[in-house]
C-alpha cells in the first residue's frame, strides 16, 4: 500500500492518551486556562455592560475577601465561605470513593436531604426527652442510617440486576425531596413556614465555637477529608476500590467480590453525604427544607472530578466554587447592569475553562502529517 492511499485513510485529527503530566506543567495549564477565562470574562462585560472588567473583578474578590468595613466584617465574610466550603468538600468527599469505583452516584442531593431528614426529626422527637449527648448521638445515628440506606439502595440493585447507578440515584433524589416536602407539612401544620426547628429551646443546635454555630462543621469535614484520603490511598479496600474502577474484570480475576465492594462503598458514601445533612440541619441552619442540600450534591461532582478524587485537593477547588458564587452574588449586589445570571456567566466561564483545561493534561492532539512524493 503507497503512502498517499495510506494517508488518505488517516484521520486528518488523532486524539491520543498522554502520560501523567508533572505538577509544573498541570500549573503552568491550569494559570493559562484562567487567564484565558478572564479574558473571556473581560469581554463579556465590555462588549455587555461598558464597564471596567477591572473593577468588576475587584467586586467579585471583594464577595470574600474586604476589608472596608473592619476586621469584624472580614472575618464573618470569610467564615461564610468556610462555612459553605464545607458543606460542598463534605459532599465532594462522600462523591470520591464511589465515582474512584466508577459508580455514578448522582444521589448525593437525595442522600444529603435524606441525613438532614433524620436529623431534624431527632430533633423534633426527642428534643424535650433526651440529654445533650445522647440527642447528638441519636442525631448522628439516624443521619448515617439514613444516608447510608439511600446508598445502599441503588448499589443493590446495580450489583444485583445491572441496574443504571446513574438514573436510579438521580430518581431518588426526587423522592428524598418529596419525603422532605411532606415532613416539612406535617411539623409547620397552619403555619405559612416551618421555621426553626426547637428555637425556644436550642435543644440539638450545635454549640457556639469562636461565635459562630457552623464552627463545629469545620473540624469535621476536615477530620472526614484525612480519613477519607487515607483509606482511599493505603487501605486494603481502598485498593479493592481503585481495582474495581480500572477494571471489573481483573477485580474478578484478583478474586475481589465486586457485588460486595459496589454495595460496601455506597454505604460509605450515602453515610458521609448522611453526615453532611446532619452538620447542616444542626450546625448551619437549624431548620429542615427541600433546598437544604443547595445544588451541592451536582457541583460536588465538579469538585471530586477536577480534584481526581484527592480529599486535600477537593478543599482547594471547593473554596475556588465558592469564591466564585459568593463573588457573582456581590457582582449581582453591586452593579445594576450585571444581574444575577450575568454575575452567573461569568463564573462559569471560569470553571468552564479550568475544567477545559484537564483535556489537555490528559489527552494531545495530533493532526495527519503529508507525505514526500514518491520517486
Amino acid at each position: 500500500m503507497s503512502n498517499s492511499t495510506r494517508i488518505g485513510r488517516e484521520p486528518l485529527i488523532r486524539i491520543s492518551k498522554k502520560d501523567v503530566a508533572p505538577w509544573w506543567q498541570k500549573a503552568v495549564v491550569r494559570v493559562v486556562a484562567l487567564i484565558a477565562a478572564l479574558v473571556i470574562d473581560a469581554i463579556f462585560i465590555y462588549l455587555f455592560t461598558k464597564m471596567n472588567p477591572l473593577d468588576v473583578f475587584s467586586t467579585m474578590f471583594k464577595g470574600t475577601f474586604v476589608f472596608d468595613y473592619g476586621t469584624t466584617f472580614f472575618i464573618n465574610k470569610l467564615l461564610r465561605t468556610l462555612r459553605d466550603m464545607a458543606t460542598l468538600l463534605c459532599i465532594a468527599i462522600a462523591l470520591a470513593p464511589a465515582f474512584k469505583m466508577k459508580f455514578w452516584n448522582i444521589g448525593a442531593e437525595g442522600q444529603v436531604l435524606m441525613g438532614g431528614l433524620a436529623t431534624a426529626c431527632v430533633m423534633q422527637y426527642f428534643g424535650d426527652s433526651l440529654h445533650t449527648p445522647a440527642l447528638f448521638m441519636l442525631m448522628l445515628t439516624a443521619s448515617i442510617v439514613a444516608g447510608a440506606v439511600w446508598g445502599f439502595l441503588p448499589a443493590f440493585f446495580n450489583a444485583k440486576w445491572k441496574t443504571n447507578e446513574t438514573l436510579f440515584t438521580l430518581m431518588m433524589n426526587y423522592i428524598a425531596i418529596d419525603a422532605v416536602a411532606c415532613m416539612t407539612n406535617i411539623w409547620r401544620g397552619d403555619k405559612s413556614a416551618m421555621g426553626t426547628i426547637n428555637q425556644a429551646t436550642q435543644a440539638g443546635w450545635f454549640p457556639n465555637i469562636f461565635n459562630q454555630r457552623f464552627t463545629l462543621n469545620l473540624f469535621i469535614v476536615a477530620a472526614l477529608m484525612i480519613i477519607v484520603f487515607v483509606y482511599l490511598r493505603y487501605s486494603k479496600q481502598g485498593y479493592e476500590i481503585s481495582v474495581v474502577g480500572e477494571s471489573e474484570n481483573t477485580a474478578k480475576y484478583a478474586g475481589i467480590n465486586v457485588k460486595k465492594v459496589v454495595i460496601r462503598t455506597m454505604i460509605i458514601s450515602g453515610a458521609i453525604c448522611g453526615i453532611c445533612g446532619f452538620m447542616t440541619v444542626a450546625g448551619k441552619d437549624q431548620a429542615i427544607s427541600t433546598a437544604t442540600a443547595g445544588g451541592y450534591g451536582f457541583t460536588a461532582i465538579i469538585v471530586a472530578w477536577m480534584a481526581k478524587f484527592n480529599t486535600f485537593y477537593m478543599a482547594i477547588i471547593s473554596f475556588l466554587i465558592v469564591f466564585l458564587e459568593h463573588g457573582a452574588s456581590e457582582i449581582a449586589n453591586t452593579y445594576g447592569g450585571l444581574n444575577d445570571y450575568a454575575a452567573s456567566v461569568i463564573t462559569a466561564v471560569i470553571l468552564f475553562c479550568l475544567i477545559g483545561s484537564e483535556f489537555f493534561l490528559n489527552y494531545s492532539i495530533k493532526l495527519r502529517k503529508g507525505s514526500k512524493k514518491e520517486a
